[in-house]
């Protein structure tokens, strides 16, 4: 195994005991993304000289003998409207174009203190919304990666680097994950500061990891989790131990349940198929629940506020550089003009609303499964997806999870979504593995 290939649980390992260097560890990562990136433009920037230095003085301190992060010389990679003062950040948009912060984003202070590595800069939608970037599916370059983590997803896809940092403000991480055949993970909202992180609403704006196993998700989630004072949301507790959870072993079986919200209509054939098959393995652990009309209705709640804060966040960027704006965007800004403060006002007492029940609801269930995308990912130059399979999960600020299980009709990959309670992320990666151990006895 190349050391590319290898996890980030794995990689942080081998270098900790000495096996391997951070310095051979980001060569092989390097070599691969000179070999595929060609065709499927993952990055926005790279620097491989930088990315070697880094990896140097991991290793000196390592032989040093000095004290070691969890993520000591791991390579990382960060979506584009991450702000880095080593690298460019220009939000997928030529209105930023050679943007240089001056400080580095919280969560990028927290990987530096951790030990990793930051490799570069992955490619975004425009605006971290929906118009499509260059980035295509690792699995097949005729589809879409999914956005706005597009470049995030394909790059862990790809074996370009073990670990990179995505956002969701509706369903930004889930949905690329399923698309791309990554774990994806979003913690509860608060967990991870946003402070230097593109601000496109403020309510529903929340970061999330990509990786290659269950482990590595949750490494990267308690490395970049940190109370902030500088976010609003950010809350002054202590965090859920993700990587304890993801290792832990239910002592009794979860209790799962599927709501059969209205848009499942929406799924294709094939992956309705797989995700029965799933919920067919797991034997009677599942409860197959209806939906009332209000929760479902929350679909647009989401909507409402994040065009409204959209527009608000942005407006001297969209006001003054109108023409540098993509035609997919411009309707959604015309829509968002059209919404009252009322409405927005609204929005808001429906999602708390919201956010209550689902405090009741997870006291009888460990976790919701759903599905984390209609299905494949979409042919390239066919939009990035439908985000409604994350919306209400998104709204409520709840943790949700990509687990890579299906395969749909053209070899692409299909997401299952995990969906547990907030600030019980440990609880919903118990879950997971718990999950995760049942199909593989079950396939065996």
């Amino acid at each position: 195994m190349t050391p590319n290939a290898l996890s980030a649980v794995e990689a942080a390992e081998q270098i900790r005991s000495g096996m391997l260097s951070s310095v051979d560890l980001v060569r092989a990562c390097l070599e691969r993304i000179e070999q595929a990136d060609g065709q499927i433009h993952a990055w926005a920037h790279l620097d491989a000289e930088h990315a070697l230095a880094q990896a140097a003085e991991m290793d000196r301190i390592r032989k040093a003998g000095h004290a070691l992060g969890p993520l000591h010389g791991v390579p990382v990679a960060l979506k584009d409207i991450v702000d880095t003062r080593d690298f460019p950040t220009e939000r997928g948009t030529p209105i930023y174009k050679g943007r240089q912060p001056e400080f580095d984003a919280t969560l990028v202070e927290r990987l530096v203190e951790a030990g990793a590595v930051i490799l570069g800069k992955t490619v975004t939608t425009e605006f971290a919304f929906m118009h499509p970037a260059e980035t295509r599916n690792p699995h097949n370059p005729d589809y879409s990666p999914g956005g706005s983590s597009s470049g995030s997803a394909a790059a862990v896809a790809a074996f370009h680097v073990p670990l990179a940092v995505g956002t969701q403000t509706n369903g930004s991480v889930i949905r690329p994950a399923s698309f791309c055949g990554t774990f994806g993970f979003k913690p509860t909202r608060g967990v991870v500061s946003r402070n230097g992180v593109l601000q496109t609403s403020k309510t529903l704006d929340q970061v999330g990891v990509f990786g290659r196993s269950l482990e590595d998700v949750a490494l990267m989630a308690d490395a970049i989790g940190s109370y902030d004072q500088r976010d609003p949301l950010s809350f002054a507790r202590p965090r859920p131990q993700m990587l304890a959870g993801a290792r832990e072993q239910a002592t009794i079986p979860p209790d799962l349940v599927w709501l059969d919200m209205g848009y499942h209509d929406r799924l294709t054939a094939d992956a309705r198929e797989g995700l029965e098959e799933v919920v067919a393995a797991l034997g009677g652990r599942v409860e197959r629940l209806p939906v009332s009309d209000k929760l479902e209705a929350l679909v647009n709640v989401q909507r409402v506020i994040h065009e409204y804060e959209f527009l608000r966040h942005l407006e001297r960027e969209i006001t003054g550089h109108w023409d540098d704006l993509s035609d997919s965007l411009k309707p959604i800004v015309e829509r968002a003009r059209k919404l009252t403060d009322d409405q927005y006002a609204e929005a808001l007492e429906v999602m708390a609303s919201a956010s209550a029940f689902f405090d009741g609801f997870f006291k009888d269930f460990d976790a919701v499964i759903a599905p984390s995308a209609a299905g494949e990912a979409p042919r390239f130059g066919n939009g990035t997806g439908d985000p409604v399979f994350c919306s209400v999960w998104t709204l409520c600020g709840l943790p949700t999870l990509n687990l890579p299980l299906l395969v749909g009709e053209n070899g692409l990959p299909v997401g299952v979504q995990l969906i547990g309670a907030v600030e019980e992320d440990d609880r919903l990666l118990r879950t997971a593995n718990w999950m995760l151990n049942t199909l593989q006895s079950d396939v065996g």
